[in-house]
């Protein structure tokens, strides 16, 4: 195999043949080091790169290979770690110029368990700052670009995590969704991303108690996800909103036959451009000759009523949160930022409000999942969004239309109003300008196998690449 071939190399096939003693973990790093060196000046997906530590790692991962070894779960793999989760004596700047020298005393709870299987966090993942974003860009790393395409977003705010894995320059990442923010990078890039139910990954405090809020699992492959989702899920003593029992997604994958799926082709009244809604229509498609039940359904959502909803409850913590940083360092902060602190601040009663949004939304979903085993849905009504622009000039249009917030693009934040239901976005083909779209499957409260069934079994289906064409 090319050093090409090795850096997008499946990890659940890595580790076979790491096993089989066929590879060596310092082959396939020094190939995902290689690659990194060649693409990063382009895409910029890496706020912090170790890679002499990463190497001296792989080295000892192949002597738990040898004779006598005893590998972990992800043995030598190379994971790259979104900034945002903390390690330990090392920086922790959010994106942002205001924590640039901010030196974290505490580990992610994921990224523990992710080390010590044996996970080699090679390097950390740019995001837009402070995460509030659905694109990369920030003053202090620059524009994270798109492997399909770099005049294209990666999305974000886990936009280096998606662009490292379509780029070749990790086998494994994780991220964070508070809003869209594993699955709308994983659409634009054509990678998979499981946003969990609330709990099942443990965090920390104060966005643990958020039930918007979780981390998770980025990976090329299905299986892949499942493999991380598996290492990175279970209670934790740190983290009084983690769920029990830990439960593990099974390693046979993509039985579906007889499952019955409801097909939205809409959430409600979304602008879908046609490029995403031909995408969505071939995987629902694709899942019926599987051997699933499809049935095409009305939801019936208000985007506007979700915006609404999803703004008040950020203006109660995560808007609260940047509009303190705001207004002391105001000077500091990206236009971007200042505009969410701005969208998402509240007035007396919107709470309330939105509580009452979030209740009826549930409602809606509840029914159909009683119904249903899942519901399949686009992640986004376009395929991605520009390059290193950030709306706060001009507002985006899609499908013809200019809409009133970028944010209503994004069909993910109606899945953190519903943050018991497990949600996992896979490709679904190739959209306008080469640049990947993404579905979301969306599981009943606490179900995380089924839409990891059905994931599967759209993949073996309909197969996506795993690197972008020509690159």
């Amino acid at each position: 195999m090319t050093d090409r071939d090795l850096a997008y190399l499946p990890a659940t096939e890595a580790l076979r043949l790491f096993r089989s003693r066929e590879l060596s973990p310092v082959e396939v790093m020094e190939a995902v080091i290689a690659r990194a060196e060649a693409v990063e000046p382009e895409i910029n997906a890496f706020a912090e790169e170790t890679f002499e530590e990463a190497l001296a790692q792989a080295k000892a991962a192949e002597i738990a290979y040898g004779p006598g070894g005893s590998p972990r779960a992800l043995e030598g793999l190379a994971v790259a770690a979104k900034e945002e989760q903390p390690i330990a004596g090392r920086i922790a700047s959010e994106g942002s110029l205001v924590f640039a020298e901010h030196v974290s005393d505490v580990t992610h709870p994921a990224l523990e368990r992710i080390i010590a299987a044996g996970g080699i966090v090679h390097a950390r993942t740019t995001t837009p700052e402070f995460c509030c974003a659905f694109f990369t860009q920030s003053r202090k790393w620059g524009i994270t670009r798109n492997p399909w395409n770099p005049d294209y977003s990666p999305g974000g705010s886990s936009g280096g995590s998606s662009a490292a894995l379509a780029a070749g320059t990790a086998m494994l990442a994780t991220g964070s969704d508070i809003g869209g923010s594993i699955r709308l990078p994983a659409a634009a890039t054509g990678t998979v991303g499981f946003k969990p139910p609330y709990g099942r990954v443990p965090a920390l405090p104060p966005f643990n108690l958020d039930h918007y809020c979780h981390d998770g699992p980025m990976a090329r492959t299905v299986a892949d996800c499942a493999l991380l989702e598996n290492v990175m899920a279970g209670p934790h003593p740190a983290d009084v909103a983690s769920v029990r029992p830990a439960v593990r997604i099974p390693e046979q994958l993509g039985e579906v036959a007889g499952l019955r799926i409801g097909f939205a082709p809409n959430l409600g009244d979304w602008e879908i451009e046609d490029d995403v809604a031909a995408n969505t229509r071939a995987a629902a498609d694709a899942l019926r000759e599987a051997g699933a039940v499809v049935e095409e359904i009305d939801v019936g959502l208000r985007h506007k009523e979700i915006r609404r909803a999803v703004f008040s409850h950020f203006g109660g913590i995560f808007g609260a949160y940047v509009a303190g940083v705001a207004a002391e360092q105001r000077e500091s902060l990206t236009p971007y930022a200042l505009a969410f602190a701005a969208d998402t601040t509240i007035g007396q009663g919107d709470y309330l409000a939105g509580l009452e949004i979030e209740g009826e939304v549930y409602r809606v979903l509840g029914a159909l999942l009683e119904r249903y085993d899942a519901l399949l849905c686009p992640t986004t009504g376009a395929a991605a969004l520009p390059a290193g622009e950030d709306f706060t000039r001009h507002r985006l249009t899609v499908n013809g239309v200019e809409l009133e917030h970028y944010w209503d693009y994004s069909l993910t934040p109606v899945f953190n109003i519903a943050g018991r239901c497990p949600v996992l976005n896979v490709p679904s083909g190739i959209g306008r300008h080469g640049v990947p779209t993404g579905v979301q499957i969306v599981g009943r409260t606490y179900d995380d196998a089924t839409v990891f069934q059905i994931g599967a079994a759209l993949e073996r289906v309909r197969p996506w690449p795993l690197r972008p064409t020509g690159r």
